[in-house]
């Protein structure tokens, strides 16, 4: 009878802090910037230069400890992490591996199984390498170094989580929890956040941990996904043929589905470890935490609640909604300003969504303001514009935040408010379309839907629909 065997997952999340500066110079974080433009004598590693703590990436970090109910440690240092790698220019890398900033925390996650809690073992501060450019034309490798000194923060999990489905959980969560804070944008294409996953198998009863392989810079919930499946199978193969799993770490291509073996897995004593003599030890009063704690925001579970007492939505459009703060931020100021909550739910539920898809874009990048939202909204209610042109304007508006207004009397796309002009286009749609006529009198109502069409066309879409339904069927005697 074969054997059940249980997954143990543990994970490793980088998250690049959205800090203008990096973690120890002034140079800038920001992305997509001309190769090693965004560098200096610090976080390219020269000879002398010493680094300076960034306030803000401290802060950030202690911000998401207490969103994760964590501990924060008040007295901390950091260390340096000895090893060589090209895109490493000072030949280590700037941690906390004695003292971390946050230790013991946790996060709720609900799945199909239920709620479940995932222990946080620790949350440290460290920088970003650079990053190779592979020439396989030219059979080198160059690097590029804007991205070195990026701060990141690591968020390592206790080994508690046992399927694919609690792992994308616990991401989804922190993610939301990160994002809400304003602490990173946590774009996974863009490697602002990425995961190491740390996975073992045993026997289903077993209490002993099996040998565990880590897959590194998994940078999309698909991928994660994947490779999870792929090294479940592929250890519990290697071990119902009599094989042992090697500790190693491993990378997954998600192109062939399957992983491959790059090193041996290090241990801790292997990087040498020391305090960096260059920085002087981190002090963190309870006034400062106090600070923090005071000033965070208004998560998802409590907007959630709230939404569903103060706002006539459906609960799943408040899913959608609370699922993404920028969604949340442009839904609460547009309602207020229109006080059409509704009507905001459906721009945001309908149009946005489709535009987002469209153009593979993430909540996060919608550029349009609440203030110009809510503008469209009044000026379909006043009957300045009709639903399809509003939807053109939405366009534009969802392109480049373009004033509604502006864009409408620029466009000539006013209503047609003179009811005279309206019958007249009316008298000449029914002149033109005999037939449909002749249908809709014969008792075919669904040709009234033909001539409105014919009619909103003549009028250039500058006619209000149920006017020209309501003068149509006055014509033709319905």
């Amino acid at each position: 009878m074969a054997r059940e065997y249980e997954t143990v997952i543990g994970l490793e999340v980088h998250v690049e802090l959205a800090t203008k500066t990096k973690i120890f110079c002034g140079c800038s974080t920001k992305f997509g910037g001309e190769v090693n433009t965004h560098t200096c004598p610090v976080c390219t590693g020269m000879p002398g230069s010493l680094p300076v703590l960034n306030k803000q990436v401290v802060e950030c970090a202690i911000a998401v400890g207490l969103a994760t109910n964590c501990e924060i440690t008040r007295y901390g240092k950091f260390d340096r992490k000895n090893y060589f790698y090209p895109d490493n220019p000072q030949n280590y890398q700037i941690s906390q591996l004695y003292l971390p900033i946050c230790r013991n925390g946790y996060v709720e996650i609900e799945t199909e199984n239920g709620s479940k809690k995932v222990g946080i073992h620790e949350i440290h501060m460290e920088e970003d390498a650079g990053k190779l450019i592979h020439d396989e034309w030219g059979q080198v490798s160059l690097v590029d170094y804007n991205r070195s000194g990026v701060p990141l923060i690591e968020i390592v999990s206790e080994p508690d989580m046992r399927s694919a489905e609690e792992v994308i959980a616990y991401l989804e969560k922190l993610r939301m929890f990160i994002q809400y804070l304003g602490a990173s944008d946590c774009k996974l294409q863009e490697g602002s956040m990425r995961a190491d996953v740390n996975l073992s198998v045993r026997p289903v009863g077993s209490t002993e941990f099996g040998t565990r392989t880590e897959m590194k810079n998994l940078n999309s919930f698909t991928s994660i996904t994947h490779a999870i499946e792929s090294e479940r199978e592929r250890q519990i193969d290697i071990i119902e043929a009599g094989g042992s799993v090697v500790q190693e770490t491993r990378r997954f291509d998600d192109s062939k589905g399957e992983s491959y073996a790059m090193r041996s897995k290090e241990d801790a004593q292997d990087y040498r470890y020391f305090p960096d003599p260059d920085l002087v030890p981190l002090k963190v009063s309870e006034e400062w935490i106090e600070k923090i704690r005071s000033a965070q925001p208004e998560f998802r579970d409590a907007k959630v609640k709230r939404y569903k007492e103060e706002y006539a939505i459906p609960e799943y459009d408040i899913g959608i909604i609370t699922a993404s703060k920028r969604m949340a931020d442009i839904f609460e100021e547009a309602s207020a300003i229109c006080g059409q909550p509704k009507k905001v739910s459906n721009w945001l539920m309908v149009e946005t969504l489709r535009l987002l898809k469209e153009k593979s874009m993430d909540p996060e990048d919608i550029v349009y303001s609440p203030a110009h939202l809510a503008k469209l909204i009044e000026l379909v209610d006043k009957k300045v514009i009709n639903s399809s042109v509003a939807k053109e304007v939405f366009e534009q508006m969802f392109a480049d935040d373009t004033d509604p207004e502006e864009y409408v009397n620029s466009h000539g796309l006013k209503q047609e408010t003179d009811s005279g002009a309206i019958e007249a286009i009316c008298r000449q749609v029914i002149e033109e379309n005999p037939k449909s006529v002749e249908d809709f009198r014969a008792g075919k109502d669904k040709a009234i839907g033909f001539l409105v069409g014919q009619t909103m066309k003549a009028a250039k879409g500058k006619a209000d629909p149920g006017t020209v339904n309501e003068i149509l069927r006055k014509l033709l005697g319905g």
